[in-house]
């Protein structure tokens, strides 16, 4: 063995065949492609001129702008339209709720006064008949008293004989006898017998005569019920503060003293 087998070598390692001819190869063929591209290139090159057009999107663009825009503004105007009618919906119910409560309260109002003044009205009749009761109690007393010293004569004698034959009939509206009437029938048929013709109804025979006062009554007379002209009943007076009358269908035919049913007012025809 060499004295100097055992020192390493300070030369660069062998390289393998195959791997040099490898790279001798690669290396060959990337040279002799730029020269064949060299010998090439400036026969060949031309600059690219060719232009691409893109797409025109204004006009379309434009038309979805402006339809856009137009449809907002329609939304905008649908919206305020909508905002003025609900405005006057809700002022048109307040306003008829006002008118509707106004409408009560008026309503309620002239219901009171109504009944307030048929109330006066009733106390005021109630005050009346009082009154006319009074009056009638006194003038029946003078009256009594002068009948006893004097009786009715000629045709209040007969006017009064004749009523007094019929107490009893039944009372039926609109009846003129011989056996059932109403009053003003019983009264024109009582004055019909001493050849006086009075009027058909008691309106009429309530100013057929001379008004005379109830406490000036005299045997004879037309007593009437209501008011002279608007009479709704009719009786003959026959003396001793007594009246007789066709009253209703419940009584027919009575004699009664007149506080029973104070008349209004008397009319004098004979």
């Amino acid at each position: 063995m060499s004295h100097t087998a055992h020192i390493p070598s300070h030369r660069k390692p062998r390289r393998s065949a195959p791997k040099t001819a490898l790279r001798a190869g690669v290396a060959g063929g990337v040279l002799s492609t730029i020269a064949v591209a060299g010998a090439a290139g400036p026969a060949q090159a031309e600059p690219v001129t060719q232009t691409i057009e893109m797409p025109t999107l204004t006009s379309g663009l434009s038309t979805s702008v402006a339809a856009s825009a137009e449809a907002t503004q329609q939304v905008a105007l649908d919206l305020e339209t909508q905002a003025h009618e609900d405005a006057a919906a809700t002022s048109a119910a307040k306003a008829a709720t006002k008118a509707k409560a106004e409408a009560v309260r008026k309503a309620e109002a002239k219901k009171k006064a109504e009944a307030a003044a048929k109330a006066k009205a009733e106390a005021a009749l109630r005050a009346s008949r009082s009154e006319a009761r009074t009056t009638l109690s006194a003038s029946g007393s003078t009256a009594v008293a002068s009948s006893s010293s004097s009786s009715a004569t000629g045709s209040a004698a007969s006017v009064i004989a004749f009523v007094k034959a019929q107490v009893g009939d039944a009372y039926v509206s609109g009846g003129t006898g011989p056996n059932s009437w109403d009053c003003s029938g019983l009264v024109q048929a009582a004055f019909r017998t001493v050849g006086v013709d009075l009027p058909r109804v008691s309106q009429a025979q309530s100013t057929a005569g001379t008004q005379v006062s109830l406490s000036n009554l005299q045997p004879g007379d037309i007593l009437y019920w209501g008011g002279a002209g608007s009479a709704y009943h009719v009786g003959v007076y026959v003396g001793g503060g007594q009246f007789v009358g066709a009253q209703n269908s419940s009584t027919g035919v009575v004699q009664r003293p007149l506080s029973y049913d104070p008349p209004s007012g008397a009319v004098r025809v004979l």
